[in-house]
């Protein structure tokens, strides 16, 4: 599988940080309490100095969204969603280990993170404008049709992963019990982003290789090299250890 942005979605908003992160053998027995705690100080902290609005993570993606047609008071992207209810409750929802761990990290850095179970992905996965043909699937388990022109994940079978890009994820390829092998995808508009999505990708590798002892692969796209393909083992008789691209 190969995840991308699409010409037009990288010439539109070409202040775009992208990493991308692979990793298989994730299982929901992990307690990554301590961590969770640490993201949420830093969000903490930050907040008392004002609301999430004033943060440059957010305000970058604001203007994506208004850039969108989306607007972004209406249209929140993840990130300012969650910070939105730290702020309101002082906790988040707990849901599946790795699940937490994305949410927290996107809370401690204001950054969006999507994280997604690659076995209900088919074929490759592009971030895209929607044709109005694709199905979206939300997390209570309704069936939606994304808008014309709006900005989706979108899979080879039509199948749209998120909303308005990174406002919405689908419920189709949500993380469950049963979910083993993980693609997870920051994106950051801000100034700094291409100093912070590297940190996050840093972070997040850590703590696979350390609470599930699951290597990944990471990456972080550009215009030269806008695309991920997922690594898989090379078939019995190949080298032992070696990987090749999907």
């Amino acid at each position: 599988m190969r995840f991308r942005h699409s010409p037009h979605v990288r010439s539109t908003f070409p202040e775009l940080t992208c990493g991308v992160l692979h990793a298989t053998g994730i299982t929901p027995g992990v307690d990554v309490t301590p961590r969770l705690d640490r993201y949420a100080e830093t969000a903490r902290a930050r907040l008392a100095g004002g609301p999430e609005g004033g943060f440059p993570e957010i305000q970058a993606w604001r203007r994506a969204f208004a850039r969108m047609g989306s607007p972004p008071t209406r249209y929140r992207c993840a990130a300012e969603s969650l910070l939105r209810r730290f702020r309101r409750d002082g906790s988040l929802p707990r849901l599946h280990p790795l699940v937490d761990l994305g949410n927290a990290l996107s809370l401690g850095y204001a950054v969006p993170v999507a994280v997604l179970d690659l076995d209900r992905i088919d074929g490759d996965l592009t971030v895209r404008p929607a044709t109005g043909t694709e199905t979206y699937l939300t997390l209570g388990g309704e069936e939606e049709h994304p808008e014309p022109g709006e900005l989706i994940f979108a899979d080879e079978a039509g199948h749209a992963h998120s909303r308005r890009w990174t406002h919405r994820q689908s419920g189709a390829s949500a993380v469950r019990a049963d979910t083993a092998e993980v693609l997870v995808v920051i994106e950051a508009m801000h100034p700094g982003g291409a100093e912070t999505v590297p940190r996050m990708l840093t972070d997040l590798a850590a703590a696979l290789a350390e609470e599930w002892g699951a290597p990944a692969v990471t990456r972080v796209l550009t215009p030269e090299a806008p695309e991920f393909a997922t690594p898989v083992a090379r078939a019995v008789g190949d080298s032992c250890g070696l990987i090749a691209p999907r």
